[in-house]
């Protein structure tokens, strides 16, 4: 086989105390997962899951002990941090069943959802998709994978984020809307998942703007840290 153009190089983060990179296949969002991020977003607190993507080289790996730098997008006047539970899916399958899910699961990580929140609410507005707004270049900053050996399942986990040392937000897993298991479930009915899919699970309350500069702390009890720098555009 010969290809026209040499093909994109692989997209991987590092996995935790160890010298292996887990590939990235799809990157699956859920959004308001949150009761308080819900209504703060003006969305009800127990309505059906609903997903959008982000491409698989969104994401930005930013190794153990590193500060990540984050060139602040184009086109925005906006940006919003929103901290989120990345689970990292070892077993695909269809149709899976909630009870079931924990079986697929190979490992989770901190994860940011950057988002041109007025590229969004513009997008939103109109009826059309989130593109522009969730899907851009580093829109997916991601700390190391803990396989789940290390962790356990995480059905509950302290979750926060400082901006230059100021609390913005603060939460616990145990707090989502769908929990990672039904989460699983229902997009397993809508996609068939592979092996290396990452799905962000949902951020708490207290989104905010950040600018170039700023320093993003990240944190989930038993994944360590993310920090995080914006750059001048």
């Amino acid at each position: 086989m010969q290809f026209v153009f040499p093909p994109s190089a692989t997209v991987a983060v590092p996995v935790a105390a160890s010298k292996n990179l887990f590939p990235v296949h799809r990157v699956y969002c859920v959004g308001r997962n949150y009761a308080e991020h819900a209504k703060e977003m003006s969305g009800n607190d127990r309505e059906a899951p609903f997903f959008f993507m982000k491409p698989a080289d969104a994401v930005l790996p930013v190794p153990a002990g590193t500060v990540g730098e984050l060139r602040y997008p184009s086109m925005t006047q906006d940006l919003h941090h929103e901290i989120e539970l990345v689970v990292a899916i070892g077993t695909g399958g269809k149709n899976i069943a909630a009870a079931d899910a924990s079986e697929h699961i190979w490992g989770y990580a901190i994860g940011l959802d950057m988002t041109r929140r007025d590229l969004q609410a513009e997008a939103k507005k109109a009826g059309r998709p989130w593109c522009t707004g969730k899907g851009f270049d580093q829109s997916a900053p991601l700390g190391p994978i803990y396989p789940v050996q290390a962790t356990g399942q995480l059905h509950q986990a302290a979750i926060g984020l400082r901006v230059n040392g100021e609390l913005r937000q603060q939460g616990n897993v145990a707090q989502l809307i769908w929990n990672v298991p039904e989460t699983i479930e229902y997009l397993s009915q809508y996609f068939e998942l592979q092996a290396v899919d990452l799905i962000f699970t949902g951020t708490p309350a207290g989104v905010a703007a950040v600018v170039p500069g700023d320093l993003m702390e990240a944190t989930i009890d038993g994944l360590g840290e993310l920090k995080l720098r914006v750059l001048p555009a």
